[in-house]
């Protein structure tokens, strides 16, 4: 299908916006990907949250220079998809490490997480973490466990503070009664 210049300038606009919008970004060559396999990654990336997008390369060179974002121009060659991860770079990591598990494509290329390029391992160790609410609630614990500690030690000072001044109540108590 031939486009139009003004066609080809809508698209990198519209990709563009995308981008602007994503601070993960994770480049993928989808070589060896049948149409039923990419719909499939399609779907379990959309239930994260996050979009799919087959980009001619030129195109996705001329958005990703519209919003200044480096690192990812000499990725692009060859069949290439960027999945528009948002926020959260952890949950799309694991859908795609899951899929490059069961079905060994699509190559990861490369990542860019808040502006730091990652490596296809670092891609992997990301789909490694728990959740974002696993975190922090782990962080949520950390932070607990001393101040807990500190509570029950305060606690029992003054439990043993308390029974010495009953014990001292009672010694004055049979004092005086005597």
């Amino acid at each position: 299908m031939i486009r139009t210049k003004a066609q080809k300038q809508e698209q990198v606009t519209a990709l563009a916006t995308r981008l602007a919008r994503s601070p993960t970004v994770y480049v993928t060559d989808f070589t060896g990907l049948n149409v039923a396999r990419i719909t499939d990654l399609r779907r379990r990336l959309r239930k994260a949250g996050v979009d799919y997008v087959v980009v001619k390369n030129t195109l996705a060179r001329r958005a990703l220079k519209d919003v200044a974002v480096p690192g990812l121009e000499s990725h692009l060659g060859g069949p290439t998809a960027l999945v528009l991860a948002g926020v959260d770079p952890v949950a799309a990591a694991k859908v795609l490490a899951d899929f490059v598990r069961e079905h060994d494509k699509p190559a990861i290329k490369v990542g860019l997480v808040d502006g730091k390029t990652v490596t296809p391992e670092q891609v992997k160790r990301l789909a490694a973490l728990p959740p974002r609410a696993e975190l922090l609630a782990q962080l949520g614990g950390a932070f607990e466990a001393p101040l807990a500690g500190f509570v029950g030690a305060m606690q029992g000072l003054l439990q043993t503070m308390v029974g010495a001044l009953e014990a001292l109540r009672a010694q004055r108590a049979s004092g005086a009664a005597s």
